[in-house]
């Protein structure tokens, strides 16, 4: 008899249904048998065999052609409503019957999905180890011993162990990400309103993000596509912004890690010699380590819970909390308490305090084009987390607290196992709507590793392809004089958000000339005609927004301008170039190979 679990990844599910071997139908009658016996504590709520076959039976009844996730099965944290099954965010008595799908799940469902069922968290969403829950703590998918991390636990668990393709998660401190890390799965947290919110209990509304665990990242992309759309029914929700150069495509990228002072890893010695793996498999795929002073984003995150955006979880739930906070369990009681104490003073002080340090860490991305940190320093015992559940919870936000303070977009990806078993994961970080880039990335980093999938034993598959990205509302520019990196006309790019894309030079058929003219001298380059002698000159290529090219270029004085180069490689690339007219008298610098050659020789004659 073919064996139907556990489940590997979106693509190769779909081939299955492709070549006949197994329809929805059966898959969600084996899904259905497979979780009535869950010793693990993954689920909260799960679909009647009946219900499962209805969805199985109106996908079949579509057809593949036109749904993108035909058949594939997903959980969703118990937050996030589906309809006429309990939202109980854990608790019991907070539990209400929502006659609607959340925006998200909907979408998911309208693209062939089978949602199977409702998954265990930390009460509230508060929390990040999985243990936190009336419903019992979630175990970990390769020692049931250890946490699974939290809050999203049962959503990163069941993916884990094969029961699902995916699942919804959510993630305000680090609850989308942590689990993943824990679990071996990648776990993805958009921008900031890129899903949305719509039919989510919040834990913190200003912060939360819908995320994604998905065995690999191709398939978080795959999601993201169907998922991401504006949504007037959420105050937070946002317009997708273009997203600039895919480093994560790029044979070149810069990757920012913190100081060594600043990493932490809580006396895990393991975690420590796989994150230093990290580095040098980010290296190996191009990327270029500079440290970071990590201190500011630390500063950030300390202010999600000893500052006042612990009051914005009590805000969450605040009607059922006066008159039903007997039923809220320790921790989660006694943090959400602490609210009272925060004033509307304190509100507004908090978000100065924040904006001053997002001032100082978004300086960074004009260096680097992602960091790269563990996901946690450290995984522990379900039985010490709760001996110490508010130090031991604390330690695992230390490097996920800040991020949705400070609109950032991150992606945890399986990097390796400890000596006893259990998974390591490291988290790639970039700014608010750079996540396909950052995806791009994940997705080589994962090739790179080819881990098994979850604890699942099925062997990475190999050459996955990756969703195309969408356009990148960037133009790339070749600069050749006073613009290079260092030189004093560089600001024009960098004050606009210009980055560099690479160091390189012209094809071998140009000249290059100093321009008469005191002070200060420019350069001239030229492309010279077939039967004349032309040389390789050194550029730039930098990167700016399209929106920002208009005021660049009304700065360039004759005779110079803007045409198309042919660079080494063959590409073409608008670029500074020079009428013919002005090198009558100009002197030819060609010998030099470019204009920082040239002021070296000035400078040393």
């Amino acid at each position: 008899m073919q064996k139907l679990l556990p489940l590997g990844d979106v693509s190769s599910l779909l081939q299955r249904y492709a070549r006949g071997k197994l329809s929805p139908t059966q898959m969600v009658e084996a899904i259905h048998a497979e979780i009535k016996n869950d010793p693990d504590h993954v689920w909260i709520a799960t679909l009647s065999l009946e219900s499962l076959q209805g969805y199985a039976r109106k996908v079949e009844a579509q057809g593949m052609a036109s749904l993108p996730l035909y058949g594939v099965p997903f959980a969703i944290k118990d937050n996030i409503d589906l309809a006429d099954i309990p939202t109980t965010a854990a608790c019991p008595a907070f539990a209400y019957m929502p006659s609607c799908n959340a925006t998200v799940v909907q979408r998911l469902i309208d693209a062939g999905a089978i949602p199977i069922g409702k998954t265990n968290l930390d009460q509230f969403a508060t929390g990040l180890n999985g243990t936190r829950s009336p419903y019992g703590a979630c175990r970990n998918a390769f020692n049931p011993l250890y946490i699974s991390g939290g809050s999203s636990s049962g959503s990163a668990v069941a993916v884990a162990k094969g029961q699902v393709c995916f699942s919804l998660g959510t993630d305000t401190a680090g609850s989308g990400r942590v689990p993943a890390a824990f679990n071996n799965l990648i776990g993805y947290k958009p921008t900031k309103g890129w899903l949305s919110a719509h039919g989510m209990v919040p834990a913190c509304r200003s912060l939360d993000t819908v995320s994604i665990f998905a065995y690999t990242a191709a398939d978080a992309a795959r999601v993201l596509t169907i998922c991401a759309a504006y949504d007037a029914a959420d105050i937070y929700s946002r317009k997708r912004e273009e997203h600039g150069l895919d480093f994560g495509a790029a044979p070149h990228f810069r990757f920012g890690i913190p100081r060594k002072r600043q990493l932490q890893f809580f006396g895990n010695r393991e975690s420590e010699r796989l994150f230093n793996d990290a580095i040098t498999r980010m290296q190996v795929l191009g990327g270029e380590a500079t440290e970071i002073d990590f201190e500011p984003f630390l500063e950030a995150a300390r202010l999600l819970y000893e500052g006042p955006w612990v009051a914005e979880r009590y805000a969450a739930i605040q009607s059922f909390f006066e008159s039903h906070s007997e039923q809220v369990i320790a921790p989660v009681r006694e943090i959400i308490a602490t609210a009272k104490r925060h004033s509307a003073a304190d509100a507004f002080n908090g978000c100065y305090q924040l904006r001053q340090i997002k001032q100082q860490t978004d300086q960074i991305w004009a260096d680097v084009d992602c960091l790269l940190t563990p996901t946690a320093g450290t995984i522990y015992p379900i039985q010490a987390i709760q001996q110490d559940p508010i130090r031991l919870n604390a330690n695992l936000g230390y490097y996920t607290n800040f991020m949705n303070l400070l609109d950032y977009a991150a992606v945890a990806v399986p990097a390796g196992f400890q000596n006893d078993g259990l998974p390591f994961g490291i988290t790639l970080v970039t700014p608010a709507h750079q996540d396909e880039p950052l995806l791009h990335l994940a997705h080589r980093l994962q090739q790179a590793y080819s881990l098994p999938l979850g604890a699942t034993g099925i062997a990475l598959p190999q050459n996955i392809p990756f969703p195309a990205a969408s356009r990148s509302g960037q133009v790339q520019i070749a600069v050749c004089g006073a613009h290079l990196s260092g030189l004093p006309l560089n600001r024009q790019l960098t004050s606009r958000q210009g980055r560099l894309v690479a160091r390189t030079t012209t094809s071998a058929d140009y000249r290059l000339y100093a321009l008469p003219g005191e002070p200060p001298q420019r350069p001239g380059l030229i492309r010279v005609n077939p039967n004349e002698q032309g040389v390789a000159i050194e550029v730039e290529v930098w990167e700016l927004p399209m929106h920002e090219l208009g005021s660049f270029v009304a700065n360039i004085p004759a005779p110079l301008g803007i045409g198309t180069l042919t660079l080494a490689n063959g590409e073409t690339v608008q670029g500074f170039l020079c009428e013919h007219y002005a090198i009558e008298n100009a002197k030819d610098i060609s010998c030099f190979g470019g204009w920082r050659g040239y002021l070296q020789q000035l400078a040393n004659p």
